[in-house]
């Protein structure tokens, strides 16, 4: 199926898509150093482009069967300033919804795929949540939506939801929940396999972290049960510090607070953020910042992607960028399960 990518970023949305074997016909981000990503990531020459979502001409955009769309969670995050839709940012989600007005039933998408915080979901004791779903029923849209971790398929603990726009009529299929190899993709016996084991080549630590594809995991047992040698890290609890081992994640943002709790990252990291929040303990102890090539691996980017992107934007964007993405390997998920023939 063609698909219309919206709030573009540097194409995560895009390149899950695309693996699941749908064609992108155009695409739309406001950033100029996310586009630069973008446009050296993917091959968007004679594509249809727009900067500014709230200047798109619905009679010039290409007709698409998804429309695909992390709307900005700044005013919706819980580390944000709480406004949901009031905000200046989240509020962008209605200026998608007003194209899709100006549209007539026929030329409007079958699914729409949308990804945010999960705050988006109680935020405003929940209004925010039903005013978005009225929205989209004033459009023709019927809605499911689910909460999924990246952590499942990338060493990331990163809780976003997923909402899935249904247009009346048009057969679309049903998809959440995501079930894998018959249980949901949340369960705990789900296995991450480690493919480099840099604890014993003597190579730099990173390699022990995450893999190029972005599905190898960390450090998790050693013989006899235990996890030796580590390091103690403080932490606002009652305990007072966590015990973080080779390859644990550790949050650097506040590394003297008294109330921030979970600082350590056990086998996987912390929810990247848009800044560097978090480094890693390396082989020798020490606690080292993550590189930007490991923070878009744990976005799930192949290193062909990061390689490209480096090219035209300074490590601070890259940080930046990795943190605003969606997580590759989810969207895939997701959009694998939205073709019209029967998923294997």
């Amino acid at each position: 199926m063609k698909f219309l990518d919206l709030f573009a970023g540097i194409g995560g949305f895009r390149l899950g898509l695309e693996q699941a074997g749908h064609t992108c016909v155009g695409f739309v981000e406001i950033d100029k150093f996310a586009r630069k990503s973008y446009e050296a990531i993917f091959d968007t020459k004679g594509e249809y482009t727009e900067h500014d979502i709230n200047c798109i001409n619905t009679k010039e955009l290409p007709e698409a069967d998804i429309w695909c769309f992390g709307f900005p969670c700044q005013d919706i995050s819980v580390a944000g300033k709480q406004k949901g839709f009031e905000g200046n940012r989240s509020s962008l989600f209605f200026a998608v919804t007003r194209k899709l007005h100006e549209l007539k039933d026929e030329k409007k998408p079958s699914y729409l795929f949308i990804e945010n915080v999960k705050n988006l979901l109680s935020i405003n004791s929940g209004w925010d949540f039903a005013s978005l779903q009225i929205e989209l029923d004033s459009l023709g849209y019927d809605i499911e939506w689910d909460i999924l971790n990246s952590k499942e398929v990338v060493p990331q603990n990163r809780e976003r939801v997923f909402i899935i726009g249904h247009f009346r009529g048009r057969g679309t299929r049903k998809v959440f929940p995501i079930i894998r190899k018959g249980e949901p993709i949340d369960s705990p016996k789900q296995k991450i396999i480690r493919v480099f084991d840099g604890r014993n080549t003597g190579t730099y630590g990173s390699q022990d972290v995450v893999s190029p594809d972005g599905i190898a995991g960390t450090l998790n047992t050693m013989g006899g049960g235990n996890r030796e040698p580590k390091i103690a890290i403080r932490e606002a609890t009652k305990k007072g510090f966590d015990e973080a081992y080779k390859g644990d994640s550790v949050k650097l943002k506040f590394p003297n607070s008294k109330v921030k709790r979970g600082r350590v990252g056990h086998g996987k990291a912390h929810t990247l953020q848009a800044g560097l929040n978090q480094g890693i303990v390396s082989n020798d102890l020490r606690i080292r910042k993550l590189t930007p090539r490991e923070c878009w691996r744990l976005q799930g980017f192949p290193d062909w992607a990061f390689d490209r992107a480096e090219k035209v934007n300074s490590n601070s964007q890259l940080y930046k960028q990795s943190g605003n993405s969606v997580t590759v390997p989810v969207i895939y998920e997701i959009a694998k399960r939205m073709n019209w023939k029967e998923i294997e």
